[in-house]
């Protein structure tokens, strides 16, 4: 394989937002984080991070939560990305013929946007009897960088996240990931981004959800050598920072392991 030829790229601003969620109020919870944002995002950013079903909690009464596309949540997205001029991106419950799944929204500001459905559904949880899986990949571009999208569960089949032919810079997981758990997430993200070559952004929630699930937040940003960006364990927590695109290019260089990766193609 050839060397990839770079090309000079921006530093990224990532608003990550480790959130408190209302179980199973969405009205509650969209008002709620429109006040946060209002009083935490004090800088220009080019993308704000919620959690896994933000605007409800992880619940499986999908009837009741679910919105159709372009629903209240979708357009309370795009309002976000209109005001703070950037892209948000978190998952809710959407309805689609007839099927209900947990979608991963990503909202431009002119209301241009698209979707990325999880693919490993939470068996254990019962994800997998009242949601249907979602089989695309998807990596978007944001100011030239190429980010793949994720949710939760995801994190643990790397076969499923593999970065090949440097497809992508940034590795975005949303979550709802238990505390009972932590230590499982902290190593997971910061294998994802040593064996991706890539930064991960791990964005959880905090508190307590309606099956008294305790959730300790650990949202974190690791870079692809597998150093610390941003961390945050237990409290609610609205937070900016920047990833330098020169470092990625400086570490693949240095250590070039992804071009003596395995090829394959997931069936």
């Amino acid at each position: 394989m050839e060397a990839p030829v770079y090309t000079q790229i921006e530093n990224l601003k990532v608003t990550v937002f480790q959130a408190y969620l209302f179980w199973e109020n969405i009205e509650k919870n969209l008002l709620n984080l429109a006040l946060r944002l209002s009083m935490g995002v004090r800088e220009k950013t080019d993308l704000i991070v919620l959690p896994e079903m933000f605007n409800s909690g992880f619940s499986m009464n999908a009837e009741a939560l679910a919105e159709e596309m372009g629903g209240k949540t979708m357009q309370w997205m795009q309002k976000m990305a209109y005001q703070y001029n950037c892209i948000v991106t978190g998952s809710l419950v959407i309805k689609e013929n007839n099927q209900y799944f947990n979608r991963l929204i990503w909202m431009e500001p002119n209301g241009e946007h698209q979707h990325y459905d999880k693919h490993h559904l939470f068996g254990l949880g019962d994800e997998d009897k009242n949601f249907t899986a979602g089989h695309d990949k998807l990596i978007v571009q944001l100011k030239g960088w190429k980010i793949r999208l994720a949710i939760c569960y995801d994190l643990r089949f790397p076969v499923w996240l593999r970065n090949q032919n440097e497809e992508y810079d940034i590795l975005l997981l949303i979550a709802s990931w238990p505390d009972k758990r932590s230590l499982h997430w902290k190593a997971l993200i910061t294998a994802r981004a040593i064996e991706n070559q890539s930064y991960v952004i791990g964005v959880n929630r905090v508190g307590h959800d309606g099956n008294q699930v305790y959730h300790s937040g650990h949202s974190m940003c690791i870079d692809p050598y597998g150093s610390t960006v941003y961390y945050k364990p237990e409290d609610e927590d609205l937070y900016t920072f920047s990833i330098n695109y020169e470092e990625l290019v400086k570490i693949r260089r240095q250590f070039p392991f992804l071009r003596d990766a395995d090829q394959f193609t997931i069936s």
